[in-house]
C-alpha cells in the first residue's frame, strides 16, 4: 500500500498560556502559523509593521501560547495492523511541548528541527493534539542563569537570551528589524501512514577534473515493515541515464556506486546552462521520493599570490566573479512568505546580474522554495550555520542539539547544486576579538582544549560542523566564519573574506575611497537609504510624522546612531533639502553612488588568471524583513530602490569603468580646489564573458554648466577586452581643458573660470552599444545643478526617451509595488537618450526627481 499525507493545516485553536477561560480560544486561519499572524487576524493586536505598533506587542514574547486540534483518525490504510503512523512536525518555534490525547510525545527547544513522532498505539477514533510553546525570551534568560558558572554570554546585538536559544537570532531584534518574538507551528503538521517508505535519497558525487565523468554513491533510507528491493533511477528530461534496484541493509540503508560519463553540468546564469537531473528512489508500490540536483564541480581557490592569499569561486573550471547581495530573513513571520516570493526575489537577483546570494547567520536554514529558485535560475548560495555576532556556548546538551540541526539541515539541502559553501558562524571572531577572548589558531590545535576556553564556540566552528560536513556532505566547501581567513585578524584583507563597515560604521570612510578599502572577497559591505515613498507613507500613516527625524520615523530606522551617519553622507555629498521627498532621493542617491564606485572598484580587482585580487563583492543587504529605511537595496514589498540598479548595471557581462584621482575635501587643511587641477582619471573594462571581444571607446568630456564637450573626444580605437579578466586601457591619463591660469597656486583661484566636467565612456562591439560610465567630479555638492532641462518623450506606450540638455545626476522615478522599470537613478548625458522600459503603471502617472530638481516629486510631462 501506498504511502498516505493527512495535513494538519485547519482546525486549529489557540489561546495565552496562562488563560483558563474557554472563550479566549481563537481560530487559527491556517497552520503553518505564528501567534502574531494569528492575533492580528483576530483583531487582538494592531498591526506591528505601522507606526509606533511594535511597542504594544512586544508583550507577546514573554507570554507562552498553546495551539490545538482536533481531527479524526484516518481511515483506509490505518485499518491495516502492520501500518505505522506518524505524526510530522517540519518546523516547532520554539520551545515546545506537544501532547496526543492528554500524553506527552514529544518536546522540542530547536527551531530548526524537524520531528517524526510514532503515534500508532496512541491514534483513538477522535484526537486531540495539543502544543504548548513557551516564551523564548524567558527561557532563554532562565538558561544564561543557569549555565553562567560555565560561559560568560557577550552578545552585540539586543539581549543576551539570543544566546543560548536556537531559534532565529534576528527575532530579538537586529539593527534592520523589529523586536517580534514568533512562537507557534511555523512550518507543516501533518500525519504520514505507511507500511514502508522512503526517508530519503540522495548523492555523494564529485565531477572529474575534466568535466567528463561523474561518479561517487547513491543513497536511500528506508523505514517501516518489508524487504522489497529499492530502484534508484537517474533521469534526464524523461530519458533514464542511470539505474540500479538495491537491497537495504538492517538499518534501512541502501548504498550502491555511481558513475556517468560526459554529465550534463549546471552552471550559474550567464556561463552555462541550469541542467537538472530527477533522481528517484522507489520502494515497490509502497513510497517514492524524487529530487532534482545538477552536478557541477565547485571549488573555493584559496592559493598564495601577490596580494596573499586567493579566495575566488570556480565552477565547472570557470573562474566565476561572485558579485551579489547577503539575505536576511524575508519576513518577520515566516510562516507568511509564499514559495511564491522566494521565487519572485530570486528573479530579481538574475534581473540585477547578482550572481551569489549568502544566507546570513542570524536567521534560519531557509525554505527550500528559494534553494528550488537558485537551482532553477542560476544563483550561487553561500549560507551561514545559524550562530550571528556572539560568544556562544559549548556544553553538552547545546552541542548535542546544534549537531543535530546541523546534520538535519545539511541532508535537506545537499542535493542543492546552487549551495556552493557553508560558513560556521557570521561575526562570532569579532566578538571573540572585541572581547578578548582565547584564540591562538597557530599554537593550540587541540579542540578539547577549546571547550575550556573563554572561546568554547571554537570547537563548534572548527572541529564539529567540518565532522559533520564531512560525514553528511563531504565535496562542500566549508569555511569556519564570515569573516575569516587563516585564523589571522578579520579585517586583514590579504586572506579570507572581509566584512568592509568602514563605510557607515567604523572610520566612516567617504563611499569615494573603496579603492583603499578593498579585500579578497568582500561578504558584507553597505549604506543606508529611504524606501519609496509609497512605502514609507504605508508604514506611518500619520501625515503629522512622515518627516526626516519625526518620532516615527526615527523608531523605524533600527541602525545605531543612523540618523547622524546618514546625514553625513548626504551633507558630505550633496545640497541638503530636508523635505521628505527630497531627503528620501537624496539618501538614495548616496546608496546607489556608494554601489557604483565599490562594485566598479573591487570588480576592476578581478584581475586576470593567477592574479585575482578581489573575488566578490556581496552588498549588505538584499531585503527587508519589515517596510523600513536600511541598507536593503530593495525594500520589504520588493520595490527596488536606485542603488538595485547601479548593482546590476555595475556587474553586467561587460562593464566599463572611469576614476578620477581622489583628494580629500573636507579634511583639516585639505585643498578643496585639488580635484579641479588634478584631471587625471583611469579607464577600464572587466568581462565575465569566455571569450575575448573587440571594442571600440569614445571618451567624451561634457561640461556641466553648460553641456558642451570642453574637447573633442578621444576615440580610443579597437582594444581586446579579455575574456573573464579585467582590461586596462588608460592610466593616469591627464584631460589639459579649462584656463591654465587655474593650475597657477600663486594666485586666487577663481572659481567663475572653473568649468566642471563629466567624463562619459561608450564602450561599443561593432554598431552596438554595450557599455558606458560617467565620472563626476567630487563632491557633487560644489557644482552648480541650476538649468537641467530634462524632458521625456513617448516612445509607446510603455517605452520613454529622457534627454537633458546639460548633464543630470540621479534621474529617479518613484517607484510603487505595480511599477516595472528597466533603469532607474541613472545620469543623463547631453547629446544621448535613455530609453526606459515602463510596465505595471502608465507612462503619464510617473513622478521624478534628480539632483538640483525644483522639488524632490515632480510629475513627468510628456512630449510625441
Amino acid at each position: 500500500m501506498a504511502l498516505t499525507r493527512h495535513n494538519l493545516d485547519h482546525g486549529w485553536t489557540f489561546r495565552q498560556g496562562d488563560s483558563s477561560s474557554v472563550e479566549d480560544w481563537l481560530p487559527v486561519g491556517k497552520v503553518p502559523s505564528q501567534v502574531h499572524m494569528d492575533l492580528l487576524a483576530n483583531n487582538r493586536i494592531p498591526d506591528p509593521f505601522i507606526d509606533l505598533n511594535e511597542l504594544a506587542v512586544r508583550w507577546i514574547a514573554e507570554k507562552d501560547w498553546i495551539y490545538r486540534v482536533q481531527f479524526k483518525k484516518p481511515t483506509g490504510l490505518a485499518a491495516q495492523e502492520s501500518v505505522t503512523t506518524d505524526l510530522v512536525f517540519e518546523g516547532l518555534d520554539t520551545f515546545a511541548t506537544v501532547r496526543l490525547n492528554g500524553t506527552g510525545i514529544l518536546k522540542s527547544d530547536n527551531m530548526f528541527l524537524s520531528h517524526r513522532v510514532d503515534i500508532s498505539s496512541l491514534l483513538k477514533d477522535d484526537n486531540v493534539l495539543e502544543i504548548t510553546f513557551d516564551s523564548a525570551m524567558l527561557r532563554g534568560r532562565q538558561l544564561v542563569k543557569e549555565h553562567s558558572y560555565e560561559h560568560t554570554f557577550y552578545v552585540r546585538q539586543t539581549e543576551v537570551s539570543r544566546v543560548p536559544v536556537r531559534k532565529a537570532q534576528y527575532n530579538w531584534g537586529w539593527d534592520w528589524g523589529p523586536i517580534l518574538m514568533t512562537a507557534g507551528p511555523w512550518r507543516p503538521v501533518y500525519l504520514e501512514q505507511y507500511i514502508a517508505r522512503i526517508d530519503d535519497v540522495w548523492f555523494h558525487w564529485e565531477v572529474s577534473e575534466d568535466l567528463k565523468a561523474c561518479s561517487g554513491h547513491v543513497f536511500a533510507k528506508v523505514a517501516g515493515a518489508g524487504s522489497n528491493p529499492v530502484t534508484l533511477l537517474l533521469s534526464l528530461n524523461e530519458t533514464n541515464v542511470w539505474e540500479k534496484k538495491c537491497l537495504a541493509d538492517s538499518n534501512g540503508l541502501v548504498t550502491t556506486d555511481f558513475h556517468i560519463d560526459n554529465p550534463e553540468l549546471w552552471y550559474p546564469f550567464g556561463y552555462g546552462p541550469q541542467t537538472r537531473y530527477e533522481l528517484r528512489a522507489t520502494l515497490g508500490s509502497s513510497d517514492q521520493k524524487s529530487k532534482l540536483i545538477g552536478f557541477r564541480r565547485s571549488e573555493l581557490i584559496q592559493e598564495k599570490d601577490e596580494f596573499g592569499k586567493s579566495f575566488y569561486f570556480r565552477i565547472n573550471g570557470l573562474d566565476v566573479f561572485a558579485g551579489g547581495s547577503c539575505w536576511i530573513p524575508a519576513d518577520s513571520f515566516l510562516s507568511q512568505i509564499p514559495a511564491k516570493r522566494y521565487h519572485d526575489w530570486m528573479k530579481l537577483m538574475v534581473e540585477g546580474n547578482q550572481h551569489m546570494l549568502r544566507i546570513w547567520g542570524g536567521g534560519i536554514y531557509e525554505d527550500d522554495a528559494l534553494f528550488d529558485a537558485c537551482d532553477e535560475l542560476g544563483v550561487l548560495v553561500w549560507h551561514d550555520f545559524q550562530f550571528a555576532c556572539a560568544s556562544y556556548p559549548a556544553y553538552p546538551s547545546y552541542l548535542e542539539s546544534v549537531e543535530h540541526e546541523a546534520r538535519q539541515n545539511l541532508r535537506r539541502l545537499r542535493s542543492h547544486p546552487s549551495i556552493v559553501i557553508w560558513a560556521g558562524n557570521n561575526e562570532d571572531y569579532q566578538v571573540q576579538e572585541r572581547y578578548h577572548l582565547d584564540y591562538d589558531f597557530e599554537g593550540d590545535k587541540d579542540p578539547q582544549s577549546w571547550l575550556k576556553s573563554s572561546f568554547p564556540a571554537r570547537y563548534t566552528y572548527e572541529y564539529l560542523l567540518p565532522k559533520i560536513m564531512k560525514e553528511e556532505d563531504p565535496f562542500m566547501v566549508y569555511h569556519p566564519s564570515s569573516p575569516w581567513g587563516d585564523g589571522k585578524h578579520t579585517t586583514d584583507n590579504t586572506v579570507g573574506d572581509i566584512h568592509q563597515w568602514n563605510i557607515w560604521h567604523g572610520a566612516m570612510n567617504r563611499y569615494q575611497e573603496t579603492h583603499m578599502l578593498s579585500g579578497r572577497f568582500i561578504s558584507e559591505f553597505g549604506m543606508e537609504a529611504y524606501p519609496h515613498l509609497e512605502t514609507t507613507r504605508g508604514m506611518i500613516k500619520d501625515p503629522q510624522q512622515l518627516y526626516p527625524g519625526s518620532i516615527m520615523m526615527d523608531f523605524r530606522n533600527k541602525a545605531i546612531d543612523h540618523e547622524r551617519r546618514m546625514v553625513t553622507y548626504v551633507a558630505e555629498n550633496f545640497q541638503v533639502k530636508y523635505d521628505l521627498p527630497s531627503y528620501t532621493h537624496l539618501t538614495q542617491v548616496v546608496q546607489a553612488e556608494t554601489m557604483h564606485f565599490a562594485y566598479k572598484t573591487w570588480r576592476r580587482e578581478w584581475g586576470k588568471p593567477g592574479a585575482r585580487k578581489c573575488g566578490g563583492v556581496l552588498v549588505w543587504q538584499l531585503n527587508d524583513c519589515w517596510p523600513t529605511m536600511s541598507w536593503a537595496v530593495i525594500d520589504h514589498y520588493l520595490v527596488k530602490k536606485p542603488a538595485f540598479y547601479a548593482i546590476a548595471n555595475a556587474l553586467k557581462p561587460l562593464v566599463v569603468g572611469i576614476s578620477r584621482i581622489y583628494h580629500e575635501w573636507t579634511a583639516g587643511h585639505s585643498d578643496p580646489t585639488l580635484p579641479f587641477r588634478d584631471t587625471k582619471f583611469d579607464l577600464w573594462v572587466v568581462s565575465s564573458k569566455l571569450k575575448s571581444i573587440q571594442v571600440e571607446t569614445t571618451v567624451r568630456f561634457v561640461s556641466i554648466r553648460t553641456g558642451e564637450d570642453v574637447q573633442s573626444p578621444l576615440k580610443l580605437g579597437t582594444t581586446t577586452a579579455q575574456a573573464n579578466s579585467t582590461t586596462e586601457i588608460l592610466k593616469d591619463h591627464a584631460v589639459v581643458v579649462g584656463d591654465p591660469k587655474l593650475n597657477d597656486t600663486t594666485r586666487p583661484f577663481d572659481l567663475a573660470k572653473y568649468d566642471p566636467y563629466v567624463i562619459h565612456a561608450v564602450v561599443k562591439a561593432g554598431d552596438e552599444v554595450i557599455a558606458m560610465d560617467t565620472s563626476w567630479p567630487q563632491p557633487l555638492k560644489y557644482l552648480d545643478f541650476a538649468n537641467r532641462e530634462v524632458k521625456f518623450k513617448t516612445l509607446s506606450a510603455n517605452k520613454l526617451a529622457v534627454s537633458a540638455i546639460r548633464p543630470v545626476k540621479g534621474v529617479v522615478f518613484e517607484e510603487t509595488r505595480a511599477t516595472k522599470l528597466s533603469d532607474n537613478g541613472f545620469d543623463l548625458v547631453p547629446g544621448e537618450d535613455k530609453v526606459v522600459d515602463v510596465t505595471g503603471v502608465s507612462l503619464d502617472s510617473l513622478r521624478y526627481t534628480y539632483i538640483g530638481a525644483p522639488e524632490g516629486s515632480l510629475e513627468v510631462s510628456l512630449s510625441a
